[in-house]
């Protein structure tokens, strides 16, 4: 792969300033804080087929109408199929002056009950 590409690939793979980024095994020893929400990005037929307990489907195509629903004050966790969707996302809370955004790196394709 040349320079470019592995920089592109680094731009679209990397966290905004201000974004975490986790795994889905160091996503588990967050799950079920009261401190924290989490998002799946995912479409509704995605999140009925398989989704972790605890998260909100808030698809990322509804999340611009539906942003009121989550707290800026309180960490958001957002996780997707493979980790592209909840970047997108992360990125876009980002941008409405959420402060504390962490994104689930693999998304649902890593995760393992």
């Amino acid at each position: 792969m040349g320079a470019a590409a592995l920089w592109i690939a680094y731009r679209f793979t990397s966290p905004a300033k201000g974004i975490q980024s986790i795994s889905t095994e160091e996503m588990k020893t967050q799950l079920g804080k009261k401190d924290k929400q989490y998002i799946d990005v995912r479409t509704p037929g995605e999140f009925k087929g398989n989704h972790i307990k605890g998260f909100k489907n808030i698809p990322l195509n509804e999340l611009p109408k539906r942003m009121n629903e989550l707290s800026k004050e309180k960490e958001v966790l957002v996780i997707c199929q493979s980790g592209m969707r909840s970047s997108k996302v992360s990125k876009l809370l980002k941008k409405n002056g959420f402060t504390t955004i962490t994104n689930i790196r693999g998304g649902m394709s890593s995760y393992r009950a």
